[in-house]
């Protein structure tokens, strides 16, 4: 039976994938709504977290930042703080252009091309988000003595995707339409020996994050309600 879907699911993507070749998408997603600023997007102080400007932005290699500009158009790296010490790193990538996929770069596989062992992967839900259930992905990561939990959503238009699968059918859904959709992976990770404890921070973090980031913006970085 599992043998049987997944030979429906495959027929289904190579049929979907003809047909989008015939269509030639041609109506760019980015170009429909409000231009996305990832610097504007995501306000610098909310609630009680800002920035903490003691962390220094970590720039990428000259080889890993060649590979993001060939999918991404934008990407944000922040670290905030709150007045109870809790620190929460903030990473978002942006791209205008989504007709090609997007998973090399999802944590489970970039964080063991840095040299951190991937010790878990498994699906949640994260509710009360802007009024959403948003699916997440958690990846449990460690490198020697730092124990890093992360979390994130890959929105695909105005659609959070949780698999490869559900992400690639996205791309060949709005592609049958015309449409080329934009995509952005956000991501939350905290430095922290207790994974409950981090991943509680990051909840907190997002929730209150998602009240101050406008609603013009909501659907393209939390995904519609209306889906």
């Amino acid at each position: 039976m599992i043998r049987l879907r997944v030979w429906i699911v495959a027929g289904l993507m190579c049929l979907a994938s003809a047909m989008a070749v015939v269509a030639r998408p041609s109506i760019r997603m980015a170009d429909q709504g409000p231009a996305i600023d990832l610097e504007t997007v995501f306000p610098r102080q909310f609630g009680d977290w800002r920035i903490d400007e003691r962390v220094p932005v970590v720039v990428p290699s000259p080889d890993v930042q060649a590979q993001l500009d060939k999918i991404y158009s934008q990407v944000l790296a922040r670290t905030y703080v709150n007045s109870r010490g809790e620190r929460v790193m903030l990473s978002v990538a942006y791209g205008g252009d989504q007709s090609d996929s997007m998973q090399v770069h999802r944590p489970e596989v970039c964080y063991p091309a840095q040299g951190f062992q991937v010790l878990s992967v498994q699906r949640d839900a994260l509710s009360g988000v802007a009024g959403r259930d948003i699916p997440v992905q958690k990846v449990h990561t460690r490198l020697g003595s730092r124990n890093e939990p992360v979390m994130y959503w890959v929105v695909v238009g105005e659609r959070v995707v949780g698999t490869n699968t559900e992400q690639k059918l996205a791309q060949l859904s709005y592609g049958l339409r015309g449409r080329i959709p934009d995509g952005m992976l956000v991501r939350v990770s905290s430095i922290h020996p207790d994974n409950q404890a981090a991943y509680a921070a990051q909840e907190r973090f997002l929730r209150e994050i998602a009240q101050s980031i406008a609603l013009q913006y909501q659907s393209r970085v939390f995904g519609s309600t209306d889906l």
